[in-house]
């Protein structure tokens, strides 16, 4: 016997160990190259009856399978001699089998949305109170469970720069920043809850750096702009307006900065 039907044979043999351990998707994809394998061979008699034994033996714990039924409920008929009708039959149940596990991703996906949701209600809720405690325990628990997901991060900062808990808005979007480091939005966060910290040195390094990534947001020069105004830097301010108006000529708001900047130099 051939290394491929070796193979083949291994992975024939392997389906109802699959189909115990619930893995249906390798359990017919085993089914379906193992069979895929033995139409491009030339078997002996000998071999093509152990695969026909095999393919019998197959067809039965797919059928026995409740689960599988579930998702193609019809009878899979395996007959010696038709195992290009076998084949069709594990292609088509391939596809039900993907399109399931999409199905089950979606809903695994709008369990977990409708869970963050849920959590930052009620952390808000603590928020709007000035429970900050159990805010912060609620707040915590949900960045546990889904420590990769920048945006939720962002998410729950602004709602503590809100409630003007500042350092611990700074926490998680610093934290944040070392997940994804060119996220120019992160930054322009740092560098508002920092200003309202009154951090301005350590606020205008996060905005410098924001700016090597990204020299033309035009919002971002302009919170720059409010950083050196609590600052009083009035030369600096005005510069960082001028250079959001030149990406931006119509930016009114950048306009009236520099002219009050322009204004305070005297």
């Amino acid at each position: 016997m051939s290394a491929e039907l070796i193979t083949a044979r291994k992975k024939l043999s392997s389906v109802s160990t699959n189909l115990k351990k619930g893995k249906y998707m390798p359990a017919v994809q085993a089914v379906h190259d193992g069979l895929l394998t033995m139409l491009r061979q030339s078997l002996m008699k000998s071999e093509r009856t152990e695969f026909e034994e095999l393919l019998k033996k197959v067809a039965y714990s797919l059928n026995s399978d409740d689960n599988l039924r579930k998702v193609y409920p019809l009878v899979i008929n395996y007959e010696p001699g038709k195992e290009k009708v076998f084949l069709d039959a594990m292609v088509e149940l391939l596809r039900l089998l993907q399109e399931k596990m999409n199905e089950d991703a979606q809903l695994d996906i709008a369990a977990i949305e409708a869970r963050k949701r849920k959590d930052l209600a009620e952390g808000q809720k603590h928020l709007d109170n000035q429970s900050f405690d159990k805010a912060k325990s609620v707040f915590d628990k949900l960045i546990g469970d889904f420590g990769s997901d920048i945006d939720l991060k962002a998410d729950i900062a602004d709602r503590y720069l809100k409630a003007e808990r500042y350092q611990e808005a700074f926490n998680l979007l610093d934290d944040a920043l070392r997940d994804d480091p060119n996220a120019i939005f992160l930054y322009n966060r740092i560098g508002i809850v920092l200003r309202k910290m009154k951090d301005f040195e350590t606020a205008e390094k996060y905005y410098l750096k924001a700016l090597a990534i990204c020299q033309d947001d035009e919002y971002l020069l302009f919170n720059m702009g409010r950083l050196y105004f609590d600052w009083k830097k009035w030369p600096k301010m005005a510069k960082a307006a001028e250079r959001a108006m030149d990406i931006n000529p119509d930016f009114k708001e950048a306009a009236k900065m520099k002219a009050f900047a322009l204004k305070k130099m005297g």
